[in-house]
């Protein structure tokens, strides 16, 4: 892509706060973006070839969402966790093996996919985000769901198409979690915790495609319980 196109692209997003440029064959973040550092609030570069992501991203203290979903990252820098203001984060389609470790300070986050990247468990930082909606890790190499989810605050958690096959009770400790879904992972009906339907606030538990026919659920204490919180929602949705 030639420089006035990305000159073009700037003085526009200069106006408008959002800098999208997507599917162009990037191979790094665009670095003039820097002069625009207090302009922007939206930044979207998905579908491009990027393996780094700089330390400036830090500077962009007023960005609310940032997208860079199907590029080649493998990393976060800890940069990233000063945006303070960051609300909505997509990084579906890379290949990260980690978060940051001071992600937890992304203290605006409502929003967060990291669909089809190489996480092998929960990140536990995300257990100090008081504000998290969604959370997306569907597609991932995780294994089991350690303790530290107990404290998560998201109301929806996607693990679908991972390889679970453990899961820590307390999972039916998180506060708003609404919303699990947990399709087509390896967990055999004793491997899944009976207090998520007895006694969590989940009323969407999505599990078809593990190791157990979805009717064997149906015969476990709680499940009448859970039933409840079902129906309620979906009345409260109809």
């Amino acid at each position: 892509m030639g420089n006035s196109a990305l000159k073009a692209h700037l003085e526009t997003a200069q106006k408008t706060g959002v800098f999208q440029l997507t599917g162009k064959g990037l191979t790094e973040f665009p670095e003039d973006l820097q002069k625009l550092t207090s302009n922007l609030r939206t930044i979207d570069l998905s579908n491009n070839k990027i393996e780094l992501l700089p330390p400036l991203i830090g500077k962009f203290s007023f960005l609310k969402s940032l997208a860079l979903n199907n590029n080649k990252l493998t990393a976060l820098p800890e940069e990233l966790c000063k945006l303070k203001k960051l609300e909505t984060l997509h990084l579906n389609g890379n290949h990260l093996r980690q978060l940051p470790a001071a992600f937890g300070q992304l203290s605006a986050l409502k929003t967060l996919s990291l669909s089809g990247n190489q996480l092998r468990t929960v990140p536990t930082q995300l257990s100090g985000l008081r504000h998290l909606d969604v959370v997306d890790l569907s597609r991932n190499q995780i294994q089991n769901v350690p303790d530290t989810v107990g404290e998560l605050q998201a109301i929806e958690l996607n693990l679908n198409q991972n390889q679970i096959s453990q899961i820590s009770v307390h999972i039916s400790h998180c506060p708003r979690l609404k919303v699990l879904r947990l399709e087509e992972n390896c967990l055999e009906l004793s491997m899944l915790p009976q207090s998520i339907l007895s006694d969590s606030q989940i009323s969407l538990l999505a599990v078809e495609g593990n190791l157990f026919e979805i009717k064997k659920l149906r015969e476990l204490e709680g499940y009448d319980k859970y039933m409840e919180r079902f129906t309620a929602t979906k009345k409260k949705f109809a």
